[in-house]
């Protein structure tokens, strides 16, 4: 077989360019960008394999609740009594456990006080100093432990609350496989959510005297036991959300009987609180095409008029969920309609007051199927019977509901951007169904695994939605105002919620930027899918860590990854990649550069400049006998050509090969293939640190482009400078860096390179002799047999 080589006429070889920078820069080169995660990563075990997939002795514990409650809407106070079922799935001995009591974030005297710097300004809010001034004094929120007993023989239980946790003193040690019941009757006094801040509360409307209740983070809940922190009890400060425990809910709430309430899972006794008529739409919605209105914008504004005395008990059961939420009001409007995924049937539901009527009864419903939708295609099928969506200008998540916004302005009109808006924001928190109410992460600890995933799963919505849907977190061009702020603004992605100076960019915006590089530019589309997919199915009703997903993600796509976990989510360096300079060179037919052959005849070889101590010392020792000295006839002519014995000349020794080029001249064929060709030697640096792949535009004499992709793998032997040679069949007027804008890269500056060259240099063509005995294949028959130390020399 004929290699062929191409050479520069350079003074400086272009091939070793990369080599000549690691000379350059010795111990500069390496930062361990490219190693594995390693000891960074929790050590395999039963319960978490390697494969990033749940052990053979996985498990996790079960929290089941039968709970009534009761809403007083004038008091706005809402009491409440569960009886809990705790299961230990674990291997451990339980002598306690722990329950959250998030309505604590609302008091004055149990909240978790986590507290930021603060400063005078010129004009301070009255809100604030007066929250200094009644900081110390009870403020009357907060959850009211009525009575704690054990469900079985009515017995007092001790407790103990610290803040926004409550630990219960378990009366025996549960033991591995056992459960424990309990009963807990509560109250507390529901805030003013507009006003005060906060997930759950109520919104009061003056024009009609109304009130809308969003309920959540309501009742006292089991923290999570896992396999891998333990008990998750730390404090909910109100950033940082939720870790929760699977289990089943029945759930009965007696309201207002004009309250229409919408809740998670499916309601029990719609017969009991629906009219006729309602009951009538309701049938009629479960088969229809576009959304239904079960309660209509006419019963609505008429119930508005009339507040009812009486009450009604709303019942809803759900199986398999990780939360419970619910809201309720006379002021909602309700409208249906189904979707299915693989065939199985999902009611898409949504509730809005009369101030979104303009947007939420066109919109709503119709993004929750497609949402659905989407969402079952890139993870799971989804696996609930019902979802959500619920107006309260509000945007918060649970399982098969969520509170979003999106009212018109006072006569009915909207701007686009409140339509965009409101569209981005139901897609984001029905998304979140499947991160993490399905796919149940660690909220508290890793916000960025639910906020983060989902926002990349609504980036991919919204564009289904339409192609030129408005998106703000997913593009990588959106990141990069964030990524080149100052490094004592940043932190890395695998920072804790309570931590995070720009929540928003750094647990959504970036988390979801990376995984759409990944997907787009890393591994593409295929391997991507087939491994996000992977994941989900996986960790679906489990609790996934981040080593779980990085693992899957590597073990379902056979991609190293650990450098792009290390840059993204480890670090805090942005992408900033330059073209330095560029090197143009030609094909010249006329040059006659031949790659040297073997070294002419009386010529005395190269010997080795280093005497290492061993040889010396073996020299010099006499009672050593070398073979070649005890047997002379191992003494071929290449010892004696090696010391300058005998020279290379087959005149002299006709026993020797004649000696044939290294090199051939191309015949016309190749010539005219190549005369028309450019070599480009571009010098890249990385800036910024983060190493990433090399998109590089080229523009054409022509006017034509044609885009070159480079791995980020080109960096793993010089992190800071790489350079690279291109064949193109045109000559280039001008080159771009990251044309599409795929790589977050925050100088465009250094991006571009234009009026490449003006006299380029020439380069000279040949190809290997295969008939010279120095290109031959080294085989034991082969007389010219060359040994590597030879080839060195």
């Amino acid at each position: 077989m004929i290699k062929k080589f191409l050479v520069l006429a350079l003074a400086a070889s272009c091939l070793g360019a990369n080599a000549q920078n690691i000379m350059n820069n010795p111990g500069a080169s390496h930062a361990n960008k490219f190693e594995d995660l390693g000891i960074i990563l929790p050590t395999p075990n039963e319960y978490r394999t390697a494969s990033g997939a749940p052990g053979p002795k996985y498990w996790q514990q079960r929290a089941d609740y039968d709970i009534t409650c009761s809403l007083d809407e004038k008091k706005q106070v809402l009491t409440g009594s569960e009886l809990v079922t705790y299961y230990n799935n674990s291997p451990d001995v339980l002598t306690y456990i722990w329950l959250q009591l998030d309505e604590n974030q609302h008091s004055s005297i149990n909240n978790a006080n986590y507290q930021d710097a603060t400063a005078i300004s010129k004009l301070m809010p009255l809100a604030t100093l007066q929250k200094m001034e009644n900081a110390k004094i009870d403020n009357g929120y907060g959850d009211k432990i009525l009575k704690l007993t054990e469900a079985l023989n009515g017995k007092a239980l001790q407790y103990t609350v610290n803040k926004t946790m409550m630990r219960i003193e378990l009366p025996a040690a549960l033991k591995p496989g056992q459960q424990f019941a309990f009963k807990l009757n509560w109250s507390y006094k529901i805030s003013d959510r507009m006003n005060g801040g906060g997930r759950g509360g109520y919104e009061y409307f003056p024009e009609d005297g109304n009130y809308l209740f969003t309920m959540s983070q309501w009742y006292p809940r089991l923290c999570v036991y896992s396999d891998f922190q333990g008990w998750q009890n730390h404090q909910f400060t109100g950033r940082g959300e939720f870790a929760l425990t699977f289990g089943n809910f029945k759930v009965a709430m007696t309201v207002p009987a004009d309250h229409v309430v919408m809740a998670t899972g499916e309601c029990q006794n719609y017969p009991l609180v629906l009219s006729a008529a309602q009951q009538a739409r309701w049938k009629t919605a479960q088969a229809a095409k576009e959304p239904v209105e079960v309660v209509t914008l006419d019963e609505a504004k008429a119930a508005e008029k009339n507040p009812a005395t009486a009450t009604k008990t709303w019942v809803f059961k759900a199986d398999n969920v990780r939360d419970f939420a619910w809201g309720s009001s006379r002021k909602f409007i309700w409208d249906a309609m189904p979707t299915y995924v693989e065939g199985k049937k999902i009611m898409c539901m949504s509730a809005y007051g009369k101030e979104a009527y303009g947007l939420y009864r066109k919109y709503s419903t119709k993004a929750v199927a497609h949402t659905i939708r989407s969402y079952s295609h890139f993870t799971i099928p989804y696996p609930y019977p019902v979802a959500q969506s619920i107006e309260a200008s509000n945007g918060m998540e649970y399982p098969m509901i969520c509170f979003n916004w999106g009212r018109t302005e006072k006569d009915g009109t909207y701007t686009e951007t409140s339509k965009n808006g409101m569209l981005g924001v139901i897609m984001h928190e029905v998304g979140h169904n499947f991160f993490p109410m399905i796919v149940n992460s660690d909220e508290r600890q890793w916000s960025w695994m639910d906020e983060g995933l989902n926002t990349f799963c609504q980036f991919l919505t919204e564009q289904l939605w339409d192609n030129k849907f408005p998106s703000k977190r997913g593009p990588a061009w959106n990141i990069t105002n964030y990524m080149k702020l100052p490094k004592d603004q940043l932190e890395p992605i695998m920072t804790n919620s309570e931590n995070i100076n720009d929540f928003g960019s750094n647990a959504y915006g970036k988390p979801a930027t990376a995984l759409n590089i990944l997907r787009e530019t890393v591994m593409g589309r295929e391997l991507f899918d087939y491994a996000f997919k992977e994941y989900a199915r996986r960790w679906a009703f489990k609790h996934p860590t981040p080593a779980d997903l990085f693992r899957t993600m590597e073990d379902a796509s056979a991609e190293n990854l650990g450098w792009f976990w290390r840059g993204w989510f480890y670090g805090t360096d942005p992408c900033d990649i330059s073209i330095d300079s560029v090197k143009h060179a030609v094909y010249d037919p006329s040059l006659n550069l031949q790659r040297r052959g073997p070294k002419p005849a009386g010529i005395a070889p190269q010997v080795p400049a280093f005497d290492g101590t061993f040889m010396k010392r073996n020299r010099e020792d006499k009672s050593i006998v070398f073979e070649v000295d005890r047997d002379t006839t191992l003494r071929d002519f290449y010892w004696r050509y090696d010391r300058g014995i005998e020279p290379y000349d087959s005149t002299i020794n006709p026993a020797l090969p004649k000696v044939k080029p290294a090199t051939e001249a191309l015949n016309d064929e190749e010539k005219n293939k190549y005369a028309s060709m450019h070599l480009y030697e571009v010098a890249f640096s990385n800036k910024g640190g983060l190493v990433m792949p090399i998109i590089l535009q080229f523009t054409f004499e022509d006017g034509s482009t044609q885009i070159e992709r480079i791995p980020a793998q080109v960096w793993r032997k010089n992190e800071n400078s790489v350079s690279k040679v291109f064949l193109t069949a045109k000559k280039v007027t001008s080159m771009l860096l990251d044309p599409l804008k795929e790589t977050a890269d925050i100088d465009e500056s250094n991006n571009t390179w234009g009026n490449v060259d003006a006299a380029p240099s020439r380069f000279a063509l040949y190809k290997l002799n295969s008939a010279n005995p120095r290109n031959a294949v080294p085989t034991e028959k082969n007389p010219m047999q060359i040994s590597t130390e030879q080839k060195n020399k």
